[in-house]
């Protein structure tokens, strides 16, 4: 799973204004910007795309100074995002500015490329758009997400070897009343109407955000930058920033903090809906129906996704039952779940232990790259612990993008958290998915293409980027995992997981299936531990949709595999048909299947 700024910043796209965090009103006037662009007829149509691309990326670094941080843009770094009700009606209307910028370009007078990424706007837009009638922005907190765990990340990873850059910090530290007033107002909105996270899932969310208060405030994750300046940072500045960052904890950051707590703990999460599925909210039904399509990059409907689900789980269960035949288990395959999820053999006793394997197991697929590659990343990537504020509630692992231009590597997070639901059996096909081949070596790729404008560059889509990262935890076995019986049956469980997301996502917000139900199918059919089934169902949950769309990308990406297989013959490359995958940036899959299929045209037409 990939996890950016997480995208309050957990938008799918760059272009997505519908909830993120800001402070002031913007000094440019982007929607006018955008209108007088669409009323120009000077420059030519290809010339006015380009400069709607820039301006386009310009006012989202605008309206997100958390995404400027993270992709290493300067300028922005003392700033958080608005979420107060007139920031996100700006937003929404300048949405429909560019739209309307967009469609003001004749298409057929670019050239091929420019109308491929001008296509791609458009349908981006326009989805965008189509949600703005269900209100998620009601929605921005819950056990995976919220300002809770965004802002100390948001901190840790901006620029700090100068005075400027702990500056901006603390600037940033001290608008954070701000931030949380316009946070428990979006909050109390939602519970004005309805719209709340399920009780169920926040049970932790409180706890999340008291582990930001510390009794010494420099162990507090917000202020983790500031335990060490550098000697980059002059000496007397050094006592300065320190100073003022104890002063700015002590009367903004924590006071801001310790009210958001004591509203969730006594107000939001008392009063949040006992139901569970998105359908039991207004326009339930057609919300979810919005997001499958939106993640999915289909027209795949709740109850075709839950038919093709319970079709891959018959299909995978028969690959486990064959690798619990070759180990010689007597038993049944509940029992078989229940020795692996129990075995002392299968778990480290020491945090760090489990931490190092993970990178060992990195390490080794590095070199693997090169027979199935042509094209590698030139940004690096590290292993490293979840952090413990979020680390009970969070999944197994998640990949962290980094910045060339910020100079931040990418990271692959691990979850230390429980030893005993962290089984080795798991570890190979993970790390393939969060680093490489996976989400790494994906995403660096995109960002690093020459002929993307940026906004191509940080554009995302479920299907292919999650999709990518299951399709790279099957090439384990073309680079020498899974050797190990129990660690192949891992791979097999990771592909069942996926399976059962498409039953159990549909279930909930579709078909009406309860939590328990939820948990019921997931631990019949996979051998993953208690604590990881619980966190993985509530974050279906909490996050309609997302997860189905991992699977299915997987299908789509195998399916072309199969097909280039079968019309190259002996002249298939399948470094080249990587490249292929990987060398256009995220798309959509229909995108993606007409890009494959005109490749492969191409290449038997040159025999």
């Amino acid at each position: 799973m990939k996890k950016s700024v997480r995208s309050v910043l957990s938008v799918l796209s760059v272009l997505s204004f519908a909830s993120v965090l800001t402070a002031a009103e913007p000094a440019v006037d982007y929607g006018q910007r955008f209108q007088d662009l669409a009323a120009q007829r000077t420059v030519s149509d290809s010339e006015r795309l380009h400069r709607l691309f820039d301006l386009a990326w310009e006012h989202r670094l605008q309206e997100s100074p958390e995404l400027a941080t993270e992709v290493g843009a300067p300028g922005e770094n003392d700033r958080w995002s608005d979420d107060s009700q007139g920031a996100i009606d700006r937003r929404h209307d300048t949405t429909r500015k560019i739209l309307a910028a967009a469609e003001s370009i004749d298409r057929l007078k670019l050239n091929d490329a420019e109308r491929f990424d001008l296509d791609l706007l458009r349908n981006r837009l326009q989805r965008d758009i189509d949600g703005y009638r269900f209100p998620s922005e009601l929605l921005p907190i819950d056990q995976r997400k919220g300002i809770q765990q965004e802002v100390p990340r948001t901190l840790s990873i901006a620029p700090a070897t100068t005075t400027k850059g702990y500056d901006d910090l603390l600037t940033r530290l001290r608008a954070l009343p701000t931030l949380v007033d316009q946070t428990i107002a979006l909050l109390d909105r939602g519970l004005a109407a309805g719209v709340t996270p399920p009780k169920i899932t926040l049970r932790d969310v409180p706890d999340q955000v008291r582990a930001l208060l510390t009794d010494d405030p420099l162990q507090s994750p917000l202020l983790k930058p500031f335990r060490e300046i550098p000697a980059s940072v002059p000496s007397d500045d050094r006592v300065r920033i320190t100073r003022d960052a104890l002063h700015a904890y002590e009367e903004q950051a924590a006071p801001a903090f310790r009210k958001l707590h004591q509203y969730l703990a006594e107000t939001y999460v008392p009063r949040a809906r006992t139901t569970i599925g998105l359908s039991a909210l207004p326009d339930g039904a057609d919300w979810y129906t919005h997001l499958v399509r939106r993640y999915t990059t289909t027209g795949m409907t709740p109850q075709q996704i839950h038919e093709l689900g319970l079709s891959e789980v018959k299909r995978i269960r028969a690959e486990m039952d064959k690798v619990i035949a070759a180990v010689g288990f007597k038993g049944t395959f509940e029992e078989f779940s229940r020795f692996l999820r129990t075995d002392p053999r299968f778990f480290y006793d020491k945090p760090e232990d489990l931490v190092d394997a993970y990178r060992v197991i990195a390490k080794r697929a590095d070199p693997e790259l090169a027979h199935l590659f042509r094209t590698l990343p030139r940004l690096p990537y590290g292993v490293t612990p979840i952090p413990d504020y979020e680390a009970k509630s969070q999944t197994t692992a998640y990949y962290d993008s980094g910045s060339e231009a910020a100079g931040r590597p990418g990271t692959y997070f691990v979850n230390i958290y429980d030893l005993k639901s962290r089984p080795k059996w798991e570890m190979e096909a993970l790390t393939l998915h969060e680093s490489v081949p996976g989400h790494h070596l994906q995403i660096s790729l995109a960002r690093e293409l020459p002929n993307l404008s940026e906004w191509r560059k940080h554009d995302g889509y479920t299907a292919f980027s999650e999709g990518w990262g299951l399709y790279a935890e099957s090439l384990g076995t073309e680079m020498g995992f899974y050797k190990d019986p129990y660690s192949k049956f891992g791979q097999l469980t990771y592909e069942m997981w996926r399976a059962i997301r498409l039953v159990v996502d549909t279930g909930l917000h579709a078909k009406g299936w309860t939590r328990e139900q939820a948990l019921d199918y997931f631990k019949a059919n996979a051998a993953k531990t208690e604590h990881d089934i619980e966190v993985e169902v509530d974050r279906y949950i909490t996050s309609p949709g997302q997860a189905v769309a991992y699977k299915i990308g997987e299908l789509k990406i195998k399916e072309l595999r199969a097909y280039a297989e079968k019309e190259l013959g002996p002249a298939f490359d399948v470094r080249a048909f990587h490249d292929q995958i990987l060398g256009h940036g995220a798309v959509p899959l229909d995108v993606l299947e007409k890009n494959v299929k005109e490749w492969v045209a191409g290449r038997k037409a040159k025999g």
